[in-house]
């Protein structure tokens, strides 16, 4: 039997984290679509709620990316070419972190009628964002590894 290793480790907490993460999006877009005409604020709170969900499931996606020991950590060990990719994805976090940050402040408390169109248009975009992201990081984890993370998870 073949020793786990901390890659494999790191490997099963980014899996796990990863489903996790696909299933807030998928919360996320389900709220944003939810109708909001004569319902603003009931909408505005629905989706602050899976808003603040996002930021949770997010922080502990980047605990586990870049945490001590992590997979970030894990991959450089094992091949410093992948540095400028990690590095991306690092300042990625940072970036992401920031627009979710915003929508959520800013999806907070009543949100009128004028505020929908671009509360729902900037979390549809924050969402495209969080997608590409999750590619580049299975790429990333394909070139070190040559192994399929998961593309429904």
């Amino acid at each position: 039997m073949e020793p786990v290793t901390n890659a494999d480790t790191e490997l099963a907490a980014v899996r796990a984290r990863r489903a996790e993460l696909r299933g807030t999006l998928d919360y996320v877009e389900i709220t944003l679509a939810a109708p909001a005409y004569g319902r603003a604020v009931v909408w505005g709170e629905t989706v602050h709620d899976a808003l603040v969900t996002l930021a949770g499931d997010f922080a502990a996606h980047v605990e586990v990316t870049e945490g001590p020991g992590g997979l970030h950590q894990t991959i450089l060990t094992g091949d410093v070419r992948l540095t400028h990719g990690v590095d991306q994805l690092t300042a990625e976090h940072q970036q992401l972190a920031a627009e979710i940050a915003s929508l959520v402040v800013d999806s907070d408390g009543p949100v009128g009628k004028e505020h929908v169109t671009e509360l729902r248009d900037r979390a549809t975009a924050l969402l495209a964002h969080l997608i590409r992201h999750r590619q580049r990081g299975a790429d990333l984890v394909y070139e070190a590894y040559e192994t399929d993370i998961g593309g429904a998870g």
